[in-house]
């Protein structure tokens, strides 16, 4: 069982037969820097700004000290099917007192869209959240303007809860409305057993 206190030195790997999530490192650099400078449209609804090298250091670094600092969780995607790393994603924005964390920071090759990898991640990541955390809320989070990935959530089950207005101001300072999803404990079950069956019954 992991304990909230022990939760940000664990080596958590989330798998099953398409994806599987494991701990960021300083490994998965080269292949993931490949992939965020590949195609500009990764960072277009993003905060970040993501143009070269440098610029994909620093967001790398960050992830990873945020992780020391037991402020998030981010993992690398490796695709089974492609026999590659695709992607990052991670926990932040966490509070066990309050029993709840956020899935974002999500990013996949664009050459992959569609393919259903983003859809077993999901999963994983939802399914240790409320099964494993005992978690009451799963919250997500997009621009206002990223009617795809509003419309990817709404697929998975996540419901809409609101926009915040202005919410945040990106890299390169212009400022955004943010969409708010969630999913709760209450939901997960039948969500788990609909939305999600065929991944469920792997």
């Amino acid at each position: 069982m992991i304990t909230p206190d022990k939760f940000f030195e664990q080596e958590i790997i989330l798998e099953d037969a398409r994806a599987r999530l494991e701990p960021l490192t300083v490994k998965h650099f080269d292949a993931l820097m490949a992939i965020a400078l590949s195609n500009s449209d990764i960072w277009k609804f993003t905060l970040a700004n993501i143009t070269d090298e440098n610029s994909f250091r620093h967001y790398f670094n960050t992830a990873l000290k945020e992780r020391e600092n037991k402020a998030s969780y981010p993992f690398a995607m490796f695709d089974k099917k492609e026999n590659r790393y695709v992607g990052c994603t991670r926990y932040a924005n966490i509070s066990f007192k309050d029993k709840r964390l956020e899935i974002g920071w999500t990013w996949i090759d664009p050459l992959l869209h569609g393919s259903g990898i983003n859809k077993h991640n999901k999963f994983l990541m939802l399914q240790f959240a409320f099964e494993t955390l005992n978690l009451n809320r799963v919250e997500l989070k997009t621009a206002g303007t990223n009617l795809k990935s509003q419309r990817a959530m709404e697929k998975i089950g996540a419901v809409r809860e609101g926009v915040l207005r202005k919410h945040s101001i990106n890299d390169v300072g212009v400022t955004r409305d943010t969409v708010y999803y969630s999913f709760i404990n209450d939901d997960w079950p039948s969500v788990k057993q609909t939305i999600f069956k065929e991944l469920y019954i792997l």
